[in-house]
Order: structure tokens, then sequence, then C-alpha cells
């Protein structure tokens, strides 16, 4: 079989082109250090708080705001970086608070205790993610906005669940879930910058009674047992 040198790989004619090792390793490298800078961002925002700038992020991954813009093409791709991390721990939070719940409302309850203890834990991280403080134009995709329509339709999912297991219709349950996560994460915002705010058990259990106690007015008796 005929074999063509490249100059970076061999590769046998009429076969796809051997992978470049070189290539993929620092490709690889640069996924890692992309990850390591985001961790770094995460614990400045939590050490500085949401208004760091990339100068205090620099210094605290150890390196220059030049090489941070080596990895990450402007603000916003470090912001949207950070939000997508924020993101994805708090669907693993919330699918391992839904999975755990029995009923229904047990199912609301893990979701709104995951949402307020995920906040109380890094008030600064969360205040980052919704106020856009590196952003100086609108986001074509807002990831704050797609990670409550995500919740919600969890939410969703695992009320209209339960709700089918006993035999009701659940017909409601989307629009009155997305209803629920915008009642939550308004109360949170609010909590959070409370100066003389409850605890965080009180909140949830009081949310938890307001949300529930919405759901069985708008809903017939079967459908909420």
């Amino acid at each position: 079989m005929e074999v063509i040198e490249d100059g970076t790989a061999v590769t046998a004619v009429g076969t796809a082109p051997a992978v470049d090792g070189r290539r993929t390793r620092w490709a690889e490298h640069r996924r890692r250090r992309r990850e390591e800078l985001v961790t770094a961002a995460l614990r400045a925002i939590t050490a500085k708080g949401a208004g760091v700038g990339m100068d205090e992020v620099a210094a605290v991954a150890g390196t220059s705001k030049t090489v941070l813009y080596r990895h990450f093409a402007d603000k916003e791709d470090l912001y949207l970086a950070v939000a997508e991390r924020v993101n994805a721990r708090i669907l693993r939070e919330f699918a391992q608070a839904v999975d755990r719940a029995p009923t229904a409302r047990d199912g609301l309850a893990a979701v709104i205790d995951a949402y307020v203890r995920l906040v109380e834990a890094d008030p600064e991280v969360y205040r980052f993610v919704v106020s856009h403080p590196f952003l100086e134009r609108p986001l074509s995709t807002d990831p704050v906005q797609r990670i409550s329509g995500t919740i919600a339709a969890e939410t969703a999912r695992t009320i209209t669940a339960h709700l089918r297991v006993g035999g009701a219709r659940g017909a409601s349950a989307d629009v009155l879930a997305h209803a629920i996560i915008a009642m939550i994460r308004t109360a949170a915002d609010r909590w959070i910058s409370s100066t003389d705010r409850v605890p965080a058990d009180t909140l949830v259990s009081d949310l938890t009674q307001l949300a529930w106690g919405g759901l069985q007015a708008v809903l017939t008796p079967e459908e909420v047992q």
C-alpha cells in the first residue's frame, strides 16, 4: 500500500489521516488550563466579591492578564465559562436532590433547598453569575435564563411524573413549575441581599409551603397528594 509522508504523520492512501498526537495533546493541555483558570476565577470571586476584576483573577491564578486573554477571547468569554461551571453544579445538585424525593412535594422541597443552599454557600459567586459584572454588551444568550429554564423544565418533569403516578393529568405542571422557579429565584435574590435574613431552613420551609399551597389551590385535590 502506498504511503505518503506529510511531515507530521504517515498516512496510508485510502485510509483516514493519522491523528496528530502533538496537536491532540496541545488541545487537551489548553482545555485543562482553561478549566484551571475558571477554578481560579471562582476563587477570586469568592475572595474579592462579585465585582472582581481581570487583574485580580490573574493574580489568584498566579499568572498575568495577558495569559488570561490567551485562553478567553474577552471578559464575556470568561464570564460564560464561569456561569457554565456554576450551572453544571446546580443541575448536578438538583438531579441528586430530586432523585431522593419520594413524592412531588418532597421533590419540590428538594429543589428549593438545593437552590437556597447553593446561594448561601457562595453568595458572591451567585451575585457574579446573576449580575453580569464582566459584560459590556447584552448577551445573545443569557446563561442565567437558560439555567432557570432548565431547572423549571426538570421541576415540571418531576412534578408531572409524580402526579401521573397517582393517576392525575398534571396538565398545568410545566407552566406552574416555571412560575415556581421564578418565585424561588426572586426570593433567593432578595434573601441573600438582606442584612437581617432568616435562616436558610426557614426560607426553604416557607417557600415550600407557599409553592405547594399554590399548587393545591389550582390543581384538583387528587393531583397534589
